[in-house]
């Protein structure tokens, strides 16, 4: 289960260097292009997997 964890901080890593995926301006959210809106969106994703992380570490 550690490891299972642990490789749940891979998805940020894997979903933000990978550019291609969001390197276009549609769709846009709110007047801001993809490109910018999918990587401020990682933002809450990334607390939410390392509060995950930690809380099955302590467990």
């Amino acid at each position: 289960m550690r490891r299972i964890a642990w490789l749940l901080l891979l998805l940020p890593c894997a979903g933000l260097l990978w550019v291609p995926f969001y390197d276009r301006p549609g769709p846009a959210l709110l007047g801001f292009p993809f490109f910018y809106w999918y990587q401020l969106a990682w933002i809450p994703v990334t607390s939410v997997l390392i509060w995950l992380v930690w809380r099955l570490e302590r467990a």
